[in-house]
C-alpha cells in the first residue's frame, strides 16, 4: 500500500454517465489513471483524453501541477489539450458563422489554460488570430472573443510581442481611435496596446505614432469606469516607457489637453467610488508626473552660469527692492552680502554654493523663484519678517526651502518607480497645474509658523525639520482633497498638537513606570491578548479578498480565504470580482485542514517571493506576502492589499497555530488597550472615599468592541 499521503480521494464526472469515485495513487503516472478512468467508462484511446478541475478555472492537470489536487476534489474527463486546439483551430477557420462564434467563445474560456495555451501556440494559432483580426471582417462579440483569446494567450508569455505584424498594430489602434465602438472591443483594444508598451521597445514606437492622445484622453470622459482605467493605464505605458528626451514633450501634451482636469471632473470627483485598479493607475499617473522633476533635483547649480546666477538675484530684488543698489563695486558686494544673508542662505558671499548638493539640486531653486513671483506677498513678508528680527530666532528661508525641497521628495518618492499594488494617490496633486510648487508654497509657510511656535533657533533647524515632517505626512495621511483643505488639516497639527499626539502615542510606552503599576500591566496583559487574539481570529471567519498574482492588473482576478467558524478548516477559492460582503463557504471550493498546517512564512522566506519575477525585487510586495505551509509539502501564497490585513492574517493564523502574535499592529493594540484599561481601573482607585468607604470590588476586565485605521 502506498503511504496515506499519496493518495487523493476524487471524484470525476463524464457527461451522461454517474461520476467515478475513485483514489489516485500520486507516485503512478498520470497516463495510467487516464487509462484507468477511461476504461471505467468503456472509451478507447485514452491518450485522447486528460483530466480537468470541474469548478473554478477548469484547469487541465499535468504532472507539474498534479499536486494541487486534494482530498474531495471534483474533476472532470475531457479531450485532451492538443485534440481540444487542433479541434477549435479547425473550427474558428470554418465558414459557418454560428460555429465560429461558439469556438471562439470556447477558445477565450481555455486560453487562459497555459498547457492548452502552449498547444495552440504551437500549432500557430496567434498566427490565426492575428489574421483574423487583420481582415477587418470580424465584429461585435466574435471580435470581441477573438481579441480575447489573443490577449490571454499572449499573456502567458511563450511568444515574443516583437512578432506582431504592423497590420494587426493598425487595426487594433484603429478601434481605439473610432469615436464609437463596442465597449467590450474597446477595453481589450486598450488592453493589447498596454501589453506591447510595456513588453515591447520596438512596439513602443509604432503604438506612440498610431495612437492619438487626444483619443486617449476623450476616454476618459465617457461613464464607464473600466474604459476610463484601461485608457489611464495605455497613458502611464506610453509615459512610463517613453525616451527621457521625450517625457517632458508629453507631459506638456497632455496638459495642453487637460489631462488633469479632465481625470478630477470626471473619475476623481465622478459619481462613483474609485476602484482598486483606477487607484493604482491614478497612483502610477501621480508617480511618473512627479518623476518629471528628478532631472532639476539631482542637477548641481554651475556657479559660474550667469544665467542661473540670475535667478539668485531675481530673489534679492524681489525682496529687497534692489533697483537702488549703490554703484561702487565694494559696497554692492558688501550690500549683496548682507542681502544673502537675510535670506536665510548658509553661503553669504556665493549663495550659489548652496545649490550644489543633489538632492535638491536646481529644484529648490526652482521652488523659490516659484514662491517669490506667484505668491510675492508671502515670499516677501517671510523673508522680511525674519531678517528683521534680532533674538537670534529668526527662521533661514534659503537653508530652509532647500532642506524642505529635499524632505517633500523623500516624501513622495520622487526618481522611483511606481510600486506593484500600490494605491496611494493623493486628489489634491489632481486640483491644480502647478501642484508640485503649489504643495511646496503651503508648507514654506507650514514650516515658517512651526519654527515661531517653536521659538526655534539656528541649533534647533534638524528639530523642527522633524516636526514639520510629521505634520506633513499625518496630514497627507488624511488624504485631503484640495490644496486648501491641506491647508485646513495643516492648521489643525499645530506644534502643541504635535506634541500632544506624540504624548499620547508614547503613554503606553512611557506611563505607567512604578512597580505597582508595571504589576498591574502584567496581571492585564494575558486578558488583552485573548481579547486580541479573538479579534483576529473573529477576522479570519470574516475572511479576506486577495488579488491574483500574475496576472493583467486590468482583469482584476481575485480569490477569497476564510476560516470556519469551527476554526477547523481554512477555505479559499476563485472569484470572478471583489466581493462587496461575506462569501458564502460553499462558493469556497478548496479546503486546508488547520491540523495540516505546518508553518506560516513571510516576507522572503515565501516560496512565492523567491519565484523568478518583477515582482520580487519590489519591496513593498515583500513587505505584505506571507504564505501557510501545509502537509506534505504544498503552500498557500498570499499577498495582503495592505499592511493592516497582513498584519491581522499573520497574526491570527499564529493565534491559530497557538504561536506568539507579534506584528507591529498587535503590539499597537495591546499597548493602546491595557493603557485604556489601566485608566479606567486606576480611575476607579481615585474615586475610593477615604476611610469610611468599604473597599472597592474589583473591576471585572473590561471587553471592547474595537476596530482600526492603520495607516
Amino acid at each position: 500500500m502506498p503511504p496515506h499521503s499519496d493518495i487523493v480521494k476524487v471524484a470525476i464526472e463524464w457527461p451522461g454517465a454517474n461520476a467515478q469515485l475513485i483514489e489516485i495513487d500520486q507516485k503512478k503516472p498520470l497516463s495510467s489513471i487516464v487509462r484507468e478512468v477511461c476504461d471505467g467508462w468503456s472509451l478507447s484511446g485514452s491518450e485522447q483524453f486528460a483530466l480537468r478541475y470541474a469548478d473554478g478555472p477548469q484547469l487541465y492537470i499535468t504532472e507539474q501541477s498534479r499536486s494541487e489536487m486534494k482530498n474531495g476534489t471534483i474533476l472532470r474527463l475531457a479531450i485532451s489539450p492538443a485534440r481540444a486546439a487542433r479541434q477549435l483551430l479547425d473550427r474558428i477557420q470554418s465558414h459557418g458563422i454560428d460555429a465560429r462564434l461558439e469556438a471562439l467563445k470556447e477558445l477565450a474560456k481555455l486560453s487562459a489554460d497555459p498547457t492548452f495555451a502552449t498547444e495552440f501556440i504551437n500549432m500557430e494559432g496567434i498566427g490565426t488570430l492575428a489574421r483574423l483580426v487583420e481582415s477587418g471582417t470580424h465584429f461585435g462579440e466574435m471580435l470581441a472573443f477573438t481579441l480575447t483569446a489573443f490577449l490571454e494567450l499572449m499573456d502567458h508569455g511563450i511568444v515574443s510581442w516583437d512578432l506582431i505584424s504592423l497590420s494587426f498594430i493598425k487595426q487594433i489602434a484603429g478601434y481605439v481611435n473610432q469615436p464609437m465602438v463596442d465597449v467590450s472591443i474597446l477595453q481589450r483594444s486598450l488592453a493589447i496596446l498596454e501589453s506591447m508598451v510595456l513588453n515591447s521597445h520596438s512596439l513602443y514606437h509604432r503604438v506612440a505614432q498610431d495612437i492619438t492622445v487626444g483619443q486617449l484622453i476623450g476616454h476618459l470622459q465617457v461613464s464607464n469606469q473600466e474604459i476610463q482605467t484601461y485608457a489611464i493605464a495605455l497613458i502611464n505605458a506610453l509615459f512610463l516607457k517613453a525616451p527621457e528626451d521625450r517625457r517632458q514633450e508629453m507631459a506638456s501634451t497632455l496638459a495642453q489637453k487637460h489631462l488633469r482636469s479632465i481625470i478630477l471632473n470626471h473619475v476623481i470627483r465622478g459619481n462613483r467610488p474609485i476602484k482598486a485598479e483606477m487607484a493604482h493607475q491614478l497612483y502610477v499617473l501621480q508617480v511618473l508626473t512627479f518623476n518629471l522633476l528628478e532631472e532639476r533635483m539631482m542637477t548641481k547649480m554651475d556657479p559660474s552660469d550667469q544665467a542661473q546666477r540670475d535667478i539668485i538675484f531675481e530673489l534679492r530684488r524681489i525682496a529687497f527692492d534692489g533697483e537702488n543698489d549703490p554703484s561702487g563695486t565694494e559696497k554692492r558686494k558688501a550690500m549683496y552680502t548682507k542681502d544673502y544673508k537675510m535670506l536665510g542662505f548658509t553661503n553669504h558671499v556665493n549663495p550659489a554654493m548652496d545649490f550644489t548638493q543633489t538632492p535638491p539640486g536646481m529644484l529648490a531653486l526652482d521652488n523659490m523663484l516659484y514662491l517669490a513671483k506667484l505668491h510675492q506677498d508671502t515670499y516677501i513678508r517671510i523673508v522680511l519678517e525674519n531678517s528683521s528680527r534680532e533674538d537670534k530666532h529668526e527662521c533661514p528661508f534659503g537653508r530652509c526651502a532647500i532642506e524642505l525641497t529635499r524632505m517633500l521628495c523623500e516624501i513622495l518618492q520622487v526618481g522611483e518607480l511606481p510600486n506593484e499594488g500600490c494605491n496611494d494617490y493623493h486628489p489634491m496633486f489632481f486640483t491644480h497645474d502647478r501642484a508640485w510648487e503649489e504643495f511646496f508654497c503651503v508648507c514654506i509657510q507650514l514650516l515658517n509658523k512651526t519654527w515661531k511656535e517653536m521659538r526655534a533657533t539656528a541649533e534647533d533647524f534638524n528639530k523642527v525639520m522633524q516636526v514639520v515632517r510629521e505634520q506633513i505626512t499625518r496630514a497627507l495621511a488624511m488624504k485631503p482633497s484640495s490644496l486648501d483643505h491641506l491647508k485646513g488639516k495643516l492648521r489643525g497639527l499645530s506644534y502643541s498638537e504635535i506634541l500632544r499626539l506624540r504624548q499620547s502615542e508614547r503613554m503606553s510606552q512611557d506611563d505607567f513606570q512604578s512597580p505597582p503599576i508595571i504589576e498591574l500591566r502584567e496581571r492585564i496583559q494575558p486578558e488583552i491578548l485573548e481579547l486580541i487574539k479573538q479579534q483576529r481570529l473573529n477576522r479570519l471567519c470574516e475572511g479576506s479578498c486577495f488579488r491574483k498574482l500574475g496576472n493583467r492588473r486590468r482583469q482584476e482576478k481575485f480569490w477569497f480565504c476564510r476560516l470556519s467558524l469551527n476554526h477547523k478548516v481554512l477555505h479559499y477559492g476563485d472569484l470572478d470580482e471583489s466581493p462587496q460582503g461575506e462569501v458564502p463557504l460553499e462558493l469556497l471550493t478548496d479546503k486546508i485542514p488547520v491540523s495540516d498546517i505546518k508553518s506560516v512564512v513571510t516576507g522572503k522566506d515565501c516560496p512565492h517571493m523567491k519565484e523568478k519575477s518583477a515582482l520580487k525585487q519590489n519591496k513593498e510586495v515583500l513587505e505584505l506576502a506571507f504564505s501557510i505551509l501545509y502537509d506534505p509539502d504544498e503552500n498557500l501564497n498570499f499577498v495582503a492589499p495592505n499592511k493592516y490585513e497582513y498584519c491581522v492574517w499573520t497574526d491570527g493564523l499564529c493565534a491559530l497555530l497557538g504561536r506568539e502574535m507579534g506584528s507591529d499592529l498587535t503590539r499597537s493594540d495591546l499597548d493602546t488597550l491595557i493603557s485604556m484599561e489601566m485608566k479606567l481601573r486606576l480611575l476607579d482607585l481615585e474615586n475610593i472615599a477615604i476611610p469610611e468607604a468599604p473597599p472597592p470590588v474589583p473591576k471585572e476586565p473590561s471587553t471592547y468592541n474595537f476596530t482600526y485605521n492603520y495607516g
